[in-house]
C-alpha cells in the first residue's frame, strides 16, 4: 500500500485532504507535513498539531520563513500592512492580478518541499488543498488546476516517477469543500483559517468570508464564527 504525506495548515481545506488520506490509506500510513513561512500568527500551526494528534498521524515541521525575507506580502509578520477585510472578489477587481495575500510562489515552494520530504520518508502521494475559489481571478495563481498540473508532472518526473500529487479540490469550489467536512465528520472545530491572530476568527478578512459562505451554503453556521 502506498504511503501518503499530506500538507497540513491546519485549515479546513488541508484537514479534510488529511480525512481524505486516513480513509483511504489508514493512519498507519499517512503522515502530515507543516510549514512555517514567517506568518504573522502560529495559530494556523497550533490547529495542524490538532488535527493530525485526531487522526493519530505523525506531524512532520519545516521552516521556510528566510525565503520569503524579501516579500511584501502583508500576510508575512515582518509586513507592518493591514490585511483586507473584503471578499477576495473585490480585491481581484481592484488588483486584477494576484490579492495582496497571495506568497510569492508558495504551493511551488510547499509542493517541492513536500517531494523532498516524500522521498524520504517512502510516500508515494502528496495530498495538498488546493481549490477552484483561490484560483478564481488569478488572485491565487498556485492553486489553479493548469497549475497543479505542472507541478505534479514536474514532481513525477523529478522524483524518478516515485511521488505524485493528489489536489482532490483542485476543481471544486470551498462550498464542496465544507460538503465533504460534513460527510466525513471532520472536526473543523479545530481548525484555523483566519489571518489574523486573534483569541477567534476576525470574520471579515478574505478568508473568514471564504469559509463562512462555504458553510452557508450547506446550511451551517461556523461554530468558530459565532459570537459568545
Amino acid at each position: 500500500m502506498d504511503n501518503a504525506l499530506v500538507l497540513v495548515s491546519g485549515g479546513v481545506d488541508s484537514s479534510t485532504c488529511l480525512a481524505l488520506a486516513v480513509e483511504k490509506y489508514g493512519h498507519d500510513h499517512v503522515k502530515g507535513l507543516c510549514l512555517y513561512y514567517g506568518q504573522r500568527h502560529v495559530k494556523e500551526m497550533e490547529s495542524a498539531h490538532k488535527i493530525c494528534d485526531y487522526y493519530q498521524v505523525p506531524l512532520y515541521e519545516c521552516d521556510l520563513s528566510r525565503i520569503f525575507t524579501y516579500s511584501s506580502c502583508n500576510l508575512l509578520a515582518h509586513n507592518e500592512d493591514t490585511i483586507p477585510h473584503r471578499a477576495y472578489s473585490e480585491q481581484v477587481a481592484e488588483s486584477e492580478g494576484p490579492v495582496s495575500t497571495y506568497v510569492p510562489f508558495r504551493n511551488g515552494l510547499f509542493l517541492s518541499t513536500a517531494a523532498s520530504f516524500a522521498l524520504s520518508l517512502n510516500c508515494q502521494v502528496i495530498y495538498y488543498g488546493a481549490h477552484a475559489d483561490d484560483a478564481a481571478g488569478n488572485a491565487y495563481p498556485d492553486c489553479s488546476s493548469v497549475f497543479n498540473d505542472a507541478m505534479n508532472q514536474a514532481i513525477v518526473e523529478g522524483s524518478g516517477h516515485q511521488v505524485r500529487i493528489e489536489a482532490p479540490f483542485v476543481g471544486v469550489n470551498k462550498a464542496e469543500v465544507v460538503r465533504q467536512v460534513l460527510a466525513l465528520k471532520v472536526p473543523y472545530e479545530l481548525t484555523w483559517s483566519c489571518y489574523e491572530g486573534g483569541d477567534t476568527p476576525c470574520g471579515v478578512c478574505g478568508t473568514c468570508r471564504d469559509r463562512a459562505l462555504a458553510f452557508e451554503k450547506n446550511g451551517v453556521t461556523d461554530p468558530l464564527l459565532v459570537k459568545e
